[in-house]
């Protein structure tokens, strides 16, 4: 309950503004400001007990607490590894980066190319820290993190072994900023050991939150030149690569409207000696090295229009020397004007090559197109951008993908209205362009758990026109299941996120984000991203009751019906809760058709809460009979939804029960009702489903008592909550 309470307010304080790189999330309610004024005062060096210089911060396997690798490591300072260490200095560069003893080029990538830009450095790695103005063994950087930047502080003290640094390290050894850095990285994803292994394009997304795009160049789709060209005017930022390992692919195949789809699940083992991640081609490219992309432009050539891309090696030196490589023969057939335009750039490490030459001796080409508020120039075009958190709980809202077709509507439903098409299309048609991005958390976390990322997806269809305009609908099988997707994600993969680029004729769009299969519990981000303004939001029922209060008097009393309450009531007319408990027990125990564990004095208790009109804490005939009537009227409903006749109901079916018997719920609701109601098994029996949808009416009751003004909210001191949580 209480985690539940933190995560109603977080999304409250998220609303507010909280999460953005100005006003970045505390982690670990850790506030730089407030620690560091902390050990000015009192003259100590800060010592992070979130992340302490242990070995549990190193790892959990390889690097775990009783591994040979981990023995002889002393966590130092920099200022005892050197007389004057800086954290950075003359201007943050390449050579301030430099691999240890860890796994994690794909990060060191990532914050080489902070490097190219020092606007983004600024907003990861905070300026006015160093180790002499006011220097208390503390830092602090800003990470982006699954929807929102947090702020991530820690203590100075590094790994190391044979008084050199274990991990990331600068050339010179005297400057910190980058081994700080990694240290941040490690305390938000668990430990050290966590980075092993991974795709830069996450540095990218966690430094920039930005969304990211992964082309395979061999199978590269049409107009990927022009998409290149638009990413620049963005302002994305472009890596490519070409692979020095090996992708081991697994099949599965996904049956979608009787069409048979391949999915991929791939793992990407990379190569580590040095003799293969160093290997240099022919024409001097480096295998398994992270290249940027920093122009796309045609050019007259021999009367017909060439393509180009200009590539950055961030290492320098070593450069292309195929065609249009610098000095090439191929310069020669170029005029003047448009030879002086590309080439002013041409400094070392970077250099030109034809569109196909690139497309050929290039594996992978990676995208990361980042939000507005990182890019402040007017010059540059923007993305237009919404996110929102979702979770998939088993029960509830983890339906797995269209082939569980008695599930599939019960995932998380989002619409995007796309109404203006793009200004300039890539084939000449109009159509709407956006991208979907969606992200499961906390991978790296839970790999010390031994738990591996769920394979998720996700299907686009169109919004029928009795629906459109509304926010306040969840897609039934019944729209669903009856037409085909218009899109759908490129695979159904483990991989942290899946995103892919779209191009649709103006509409309105449902995006149902799924695992693979159902009845898995995780967390995910859905992004997305549009040329155009898009609205987009949750598709969700609002939360209302439509609940019918029946009037009944003496005389609309059957006689038989008066002489059983006679009969069980006695003396006093009136039905206590362990009276009304032992009836209603023996009334279900002789139907065959349906199942339930007995219903309990708290269901009593609801029951008389809900229908003792005078405060008795007992029900007297009228309040017995309306209690008949509702038990009546929700039996039935229990047997439609029992689909199976198992005399119980799938959990899964009980939104469209709820919403039969006039309770309308949202997702969040559901999943509160599915935890409280459901046995381990997801079903739910008669006794739960009446004591559910008596504990609804009572609730939506006492709310509307305490609502003002319908403002849809209400306000409680802690006596008046403490009453009402407990009664």
């Amino acid at each position: 309950m209480t985690s539940t309470a933190d995560r109603l307010a977080h999304q409250k304080q998220w609303e507010e503004g909280l999460g953005t790189n100005q006003k970045a999330v505390k982690f670990r309610q850790q506030d730089y400001e407030t620690i560091w004024q902390k050990c000015l005062k009192s003259g100590r060096l800060f010592e992070d007990d979130c992340f302490p210089a242990e070995r549990k911060s190193l790892g959990y396997n390889e690097l775990g607490p009783y591994s040979s690798k981990t023995r002889d490591i002393v966590w130092k300072r920099p200022t005892e590894l050197c007389s004057s260490p800086k954290f950075i200095d003359d201007g943050a560069t390449r050579t301030d980066i430099c691999q240890g003893a860890l796994g994690d080029c794909w990060l060191l990538a990532a914050i080489a190319s902070l490097t190219l830009d020092q606007r983004i450095l600024s907003r990861v790695v905070p300026p006015r820290q160093s180790f002499t103005e006011d220097y208390s063994g503390i830092f602090h950087f800003q990470f982006w993190q699954y929807g929102e930047w947090v702020d991530v502080v820690i203590d100075d003290r590094l790994p190391t072994r044979d008084g050199k640094l274990l991990f990331v390290h600068s050339e010179e050894g005297t400057e910190f900023w980058s081994a700080l850095l990694e240290k941040a990285y490690a305390k938000v994803n668990g430990c050290y050991e966590a980075l092993s292994g991974g795709n830069t394009i996450e540095g990218f997304e966690d430094f920039t939150g930005g969304i990211a795009e992964i082309y395979t160049l061999n199978k590269a789709p049409p107009h990927l030149f022009q998409i290149i060209q638009k990413a620049l005017r963005l302002g994305s930022l472009l890596g490519c690569s070409i692979d020095v390992g090996f992708i081991l692919i697994l099949i599965c195949h996904l049956k979608i409207n009787n069409h048979e789809a391949s999915q991929f699940y791939f793992c990407y083992f990379q190569i580590t000696s040095a003799h293969e991640t160093e290997a240099v081609t022919a024409l001097k490219l480096v295998k398994g090295h992270a290249y940027s992309v920093t122009g796309a432009e045609e050019v007259k050539f021999r009367g017909r229009q060439e393509q180009l891309v200009r590539i950055r090696n961030p290492w320098g030196q070593v450069e292309w020397t195929g065609p249009w490589s610098d000095g090439s023969s191929e310069w020669n057939y170029v005029s003047t004007d448009e030879k002086s335009k590309l080439n002013h750039v041409a400094e070392d490490g970077e250099f030109w090559m034809s569109y196909s030459d690139f497309v050929h001796h290039f594996s992978k080409l990676e995208i990361c197109n980042l939000t507005p508020d990182t890019l402040m120039s007017d010059d540059i075009g923007h993305w237009n951008h919404c996110q929102f958190e979702g979770m998939w709980r088993v029960g509830s809202t983890a339906g797995g993908c269209l082939n569980h077709r008695a599930t599939f509507s019960s995932n998380p439903q989002f619409v995007v209205r796309l109404e203006d098409v793009d200004d300039d299309p890539l084939d000449g048609e109009d159509g709407c362009t956006f991208l979907v991005g969606l992200m499961q958390k906390h991978g790296r976390q839970q790999r010390s758990l031994n738990r591996d990322l769920e394979t998720i997806g996700f299907a686009i269809y169109k919004v029928p026109d009795e629906s459109k305009g509304c926010k306040n609908v969840h897609l039934g099988p019944d729209v669903l299941l009856r037409q085909r997707a218009v899109a759908m994600s490129s695979n159904f993969i483990n991989t942290r996120e899946v995103c892919d680029r779209f191009r649709l004729p103006p509409g309105e769009y449902a995006i149902i984000p799924s695992t693979f299969h159902p009845h898995k519990n995780a967390s995910f981000v859905l992004r997305v991203f549009s040329e155009k303004k898009a609205e987009t939001s949750p598709l969700e029922e609002n939360i209302d009751a439509e609940i019918e209060e029946e009037e009944v008097s003496q005389s609309d009393v059957d006689p038989h019906f008066k002489d059983i309450f006679k009969q069980i009531a006695g003396s006093d007319m009136e039905v206590s809760v362990f009276e009304l408990v032992r009836i209603l027990n023996n009334i279900v125990s002789h139907r065959p058709d349906i199942r339930t564990d007995g219903f309990s004095l708290e269901t009593g208790r609801l029951i008389i809460s809900l229908l003792d009109k005078d405060e008795s804490a007992k029900l007297g005939l009228m309040e017995f009979h309306l209690l008949w009537n509702k038990i009546q009227k929700y039996l039935e409903i229990f047997k439609n939804y029992d689909r199976d006749n198992s005399g119980t109901m799938s959990s899964h079916e009980m939104r469209g029960a709820a919403t039969e018997a006039g309770f309308h719920v949202n997702s969040a609701v559901l999943q509160a009702i599915i935890s409280r109601y459901a046995d381990a098994q997801y079903a739910i029996d008669f006794d739960s489903f009446v004591s559910c949808l008596i504990k609804l009416e009572m609730l939506f009751k006492m709310f509307k008592a305490l609502e003002r003004d319908d403002s849809g909210k209400i306000e409680l001191d802690m006596q008046q909550w403490m009453c009402l949580a407990i009664y």
